[in-house]
This record gives structure tokens, C-alpha cells and sequence, in this order.
């Protein structure tokens, strides 16, 4: 199979693109400049070129059967509105070209897989488990995310089977959510946001990857997919085991005024959240390796 990957380089991206290649997959991953240390196969090509620009990538990305848009600005910074415009541009023009790109792939059979983020459901202060058929939530992220899907959707006018991925906090070796919390907590100084009571939709990255392979190899699955782990915990919970698995104290809770004044409406992401599950991939069959989010923490800070 013949898979195209936007954001191929980054912490998702990389192990992606890993798993697929040795699976026996080929893999071209769109780059806007090429990587000094590639990684030679010969099922592994860089493309260059702009994503939020149309160009000659566009030509290489219709070769292939499947299309896994990972690209986008990260959200963890102070929400100004410069930021939030570089944050909605980068997802809404990408995904806006590779369906103008896909275009040419009329009447062929394509999967799109296109980024997405349990942000879609909004904030919620219950505990009402949220799976697929949730409602779209009123706040920045869940407006961007619905824009960003409805953009992808396009592409089924040329019958392209769009699944938008509504991903949780990724939790992994060497990057993603995780290593910005490790530093407070190996020194005993991590705890919980605020009142700890809001939830926290997490997956480890392996079961991310594999889940988006089965995704591609599954052709009856459309629409969205939660793509979170089937137990969420709350913030205080994470902190805690967090805390348990480091041999490390748990600080006492930031206060939620102290989190808003540092990042803003960024620093609501932190403070609320969504109890989401992954109804369709478990409907589906997908069996989670780390479905309990201490195994997730001990596989990424114990395991060799």
C-alpha cells in the first residue's frame, strides 16, 4: 500500500511512518525541507513543498491510495490571535489542498485520514462518557477542529473514504504532552490542574499508530473515530499515578487563576476537559495494548 503523510517528521509522524515501513508498506512523507538524516529505503521518499501552498506535491500525494494529514501548528502555546490564526490556517489550508489534490483520484479507491481532536466535543464538567455521535462544543478549539473536519469531508465528493481522527493527549517516549510534564514531577514539584476534577482523554502513541493502521486496512469504518484510550481518568488521577509511577510526592494543585493568568484561554485545554471513548474502534474490534493509563506511564518511564 501507498501511503502519503503530512506532518511525517514530526512526534506521531515519525513512528507512523516506522511501523508502516515495517509492515511492508511504502511511505512518502510531504517535507518542507529535506531532512539532513533520512532514513534510506526504497520505500521511503521526501517530498518537498508547502502544504498550505498548492505546488507539484499535490501530483505525488494523488500516486497514492492513502493519505494520513498529520500537519498543523501546535496548539500548547498562548492562545493570541496571531497564534490562533497560524493554528486555523495551518490546518484549514493543508487540508484544503490535499483535497483540491485528490481531486484527480475521482472513481479510485483513497483513504483519508485527517487529523482531528477530542476538542471537538467542547469542555464538559460531567462525567458523561462522550463517543462519536457527541455534540460539537462552542469554544475556539471545537469550532476549529468542526471547521477543519468539514474542510476534509470535501473529499467525498470525489469518493474518498475521510475518516477525521479525533485524537487525545498523546502519551509516548521522546516527545508529545508527556515530556512537558516529566521535569515538575521528577523533582516531586507535578500535581494537578485546578480542582483535578476535569477529564483528561488520553492514548498511548503505539496503540495511536496502530489504531490508524487499522483504520486504513478496515475500508467499512468511515466518518469520525474517537481515537483515545477506552479508560480516560481524570486530571487528578493522571497526576497522581503519574506521580506513583515516578516514586515521586504529588505537588498540591496550581491554582486555576495561576494556570489562566500564565496561558490564557490556552490554559482552559488544561483546566476542563471531556470524558471521551473510543466507541467505534472498540465496536470494531481494536484491542488497546495500554488501555489503563499506568501501563501507558510505566512503558514509557521504566521500560529499557
Amino acid at each position: 500500500m501507498r501511503v502519503f503523510i503530512t506532518g511525517g517528521t514530526g512526534f506521531l509522524g515519525r513512528t507512523l511512518t516506522r511501523k508502516l515501513l515495517a509492515e511492508g508498506h511504502s511511505v512518502t512523507i510531504l517535507t518542507r525541507s529535506q531532512p539532513q538524516r533520512q532514513q534510506y529505503t526504497p520505500a521511503l521518499a521526501y517530498v518537498t513543498g508547502n502544504p498550505m501552498k498548492p505546488g507539484f506535491w499535490q501530483e505525488e500525494m494523488a500516486k497514492h491510495e492513502v493519505v494520513v494529514n498529520l500537519a498543523g501548528a501546535s496548539i500548547f502555546r498562548r492562545w493570541t490571535e496571531e497564534s490562533k490564526r497560524i493554528l486555523r490556517e495551518s490546518r484549514i489550508e493543508t487540508t484544503r489542498n490535499i483535497v483540491g489534490g485528490l481531486a484527480v483520484r475521482a472513481g479510485e479507491p483513497t483513504t483519508l485520514l485527517n487529523g482531528s481532536a477530542v476538542g471537538y466535543y467542547g469542555f464538559h464538567d460531567d462525567d458523561q462518557e462522550i463517543n462519536e455521535a457527541g455534540d460539537n462544543g462552542n469554544d475556539f478549539l471545537a469550532s476549529l477542529t468542526r471547521d477543519w473536519e468539514a474542510t476534509a469531508r470535501e473529499a467525498e465528493q470525489y469518493g474518498v473514504r475521510v475518516i477525521p481522527c479525533r485524537i487525545g493527549v498523546i502519551l509516548g517516549p521522546d516527545g508529545g504532552a508527556l515530556q512537558k510534564m516529566l521535569t515538575a514531577f521528577r523533582f516531586g514539584l507535578g500535581g494537578p490542574l485546578g480542582s483535578g476534577k476535569q477529564w483528561f482523554s488520553w492514548i498511548y502513541l503505539d496503540d495511536l499508530v496502530n489504531a490508524l493502521i487499522f483504520l486504513i486496512q478496515n475500508q467499512g469504518i468511515t466518518g469520525p473515530v474517537n481515537c483515545t484510550a477506552p479508560q480516560p481518568v481524570t486530571n487528578r488521577e493522571m497526576s497522581k499515578t503519574l506521580a506513583r509511577v515516578l516514586r515521586r510526592p504529588m505537588f498540591p494543585a496550581a491554582p486555576a487563576m495561576l494556570v489562566r493568568l500564565i496561558l490564557g484561554e490556552f490554559g482552559s485545554v488544561l483546566l476542563e476537559g471531556q470524558r471521551v471513548v473510543p466507541a467505534k474502534l472498540t465496536a470494531n474490534g481494536f484491542i488497546f495494548r495500554h488501555p489503563d493509563i499506568e501501563s501507558a506511564f510505566r512503558k514509557v518511564l521504566i521500560t529499557p
